[in-house]
């Protein structure tokens, strides 16, 4: 999957493509807490519903569709899954990045 997420205003947007096609990213998240909520559009196609937690420079969660889910990890691209930065720094937006789903 590629993915650009833009995160501002409690907000969170994009687009990307993979092998179903492309697709549009709204959304929400909490800077307290670190959660997220969007919803992935397909052009033309279905919705997926995503929620998740952001721990580090990534988001890990589970995605939902009717009658079916799984796990999903999005990380900065660059940084192999799970690799973490330690510096203590804001992150440039549009952020692009690589995403594994189950």
């Amino acid at each position: 999957m590629h993915l650009v997420l833009t995160f501002a205003d409690y907000e969170v947007s994009g687009d990307g493509n993979d092998d179903i096609g492309n697709f549009v990213v709204i959304g929400r998240f909490d800077r307290t807490n670190g959660e997220c909520n969007w919803i992935k559009t397909y052009i033309r196609r279905h919705d997926v519903c995503y929620r998740g937690f952001r721990e580090g420079k990534g988001i890990w969660g589970v995605w939902e569709l009717p009658g079916d889910s799984g796990g999903f990890h999005i990380w900065p691209l660059g940084q192999e899954e799970g690799e973490q930065d330690q510096e203590s720094a804001e992150e440039p937006l549009p952020v692009g990045a690589v995403a594994t789903e189950t």
